[in-house]
């Protein structure tokens, strides 16, 4: 385990020569700099857009095929993936275990500090065994300065067992190696507070966690056009959201849709199946599952059974 002592090399430990006079600025002066300095996010999503788009691919096709995506960090960076992998269910109607956030400290830790528990390798190494990794998964590390010991046993233990492994971080590799099959380097400089990476690292890694995500769901067919038409229908918000979906992408008014909405078993996607193929529920469903649920796949498939 690396001496505490020697982090201060770490780009994300270092001191940002434009909040020097930090305690000395007005608010005015304070959302300005938070401004110009969040501005940097956006330029180290674009620096790692050939990593993201490979871990995108390889996510999807590992879930594809019965995979499960691991999110595993501490702290902040912990909770981040956990926020992640929490928003999935009600947005693409996966299985909560489809997509899990692995925390240091566990749940407790979401609402509670639980930092010291980040310092030890072993228990990310447990926390693997205990959810039965296999080479069907994928697990991302996610860790602002790229050094903490419950992220690279989590890592290491995932690789052994053959795992896809994604490192996600906001020091360049020269300062923290990793070992993976994705390394994404996040590189936003020093914080407005030396060392506080819920600030831009956070930022830059929930944008990057939000590009993962959505990009391997619209990957696996959960999006039609930028229509969420997996979204689950579970209050007057989401039915509303449902209708609004059908009703943009059919000819049909908001009273039909609901009807649609309804013989479909509130399902978005079967609805809108059935109304353009004009298969009852039950040959949909079964038609959704031959296609591994890709509804574009569905409508060609009974298009070409037409000609």
């Amino acid at each position: 385990m690396e001496n505490v002592q020697n982090r201060g090399h770490l780009l994300t430990e270092q001191v940002n020569p434009n909040s020097e006079n930090l305690d000395l600025l007005s608010s005015l002066e304070l959302v300005d700099l938070f401004n110009q300095e969040d501005a940097k996010t956006l330029s180290a999503i674009a620096n790692a857009r050939e990593p993201l788009a490979a871990a995108i691919d390889r996510t999807a096709e590992a879930l594809g095929h019965g995979g499960r995506l691991f999110y595993v960090g501490a702290g902040t960076s912990g909770r981040l993936g956990v926020l992640d992998a929490a928003e999935c269910p009600p947005t693409f109607c996966t299985p909560p275990e489809l997509v899990q956030g692995i925390i240091a400290g566990g749940a407790g830790a979401l609402v509670k500090s639980s930092e010291d528990l980040e310092d030890r390798f072993e228990d990310g190494e447990a926390a693997i065994a205990e959810r039965h990794i296999t080479d069907l998964d994928v697990v991302v590390g996610i860790t602002a300065g790229g050094t903490t010991p419950f992220v690279m046993g989590a890592v290491e233990a995932a690789r052994s067992r053959g795992a896809t492994t994604i490192f996600v971080s906001c020091v360049p590799a020269t300062q923290a190696i990793a070992n993976v099959d994705i390394d994404i380097r996040l590189l936003v400089g020093p914080e407005i507070l030396a060392g506080s990476t819920r600030l831009k690292a956070g930022t830059v890694t929930k944008m990057a966690l939000n590009i993962l995500s959505t990009g391997v769901m619209v990957k696996l067919g959960k999006v039609y056009g930028n229509r969420m038409i997996d979204v689950a229908v579970t209050n007057s918000k989401l039915r509303d959201r449902a209708q609004r979906i059908i009703a943009a992408l059919t000819d049909l008014d908001r009273k039909d849709c609901d009807a649609l909405l309804e013989r479909s078993g509130l399902s978005v996607k079967l609805a809108l199946l059935m109304h353009w193929t004009g298969l009852d529920r039950e040959a949909a469903l079964a038609l959704l599952e031959k296609n591994q649920g890709n509804i574009r796949a569905c409508v060609e498939s009974q298009n070409s059974n037409k000609d």
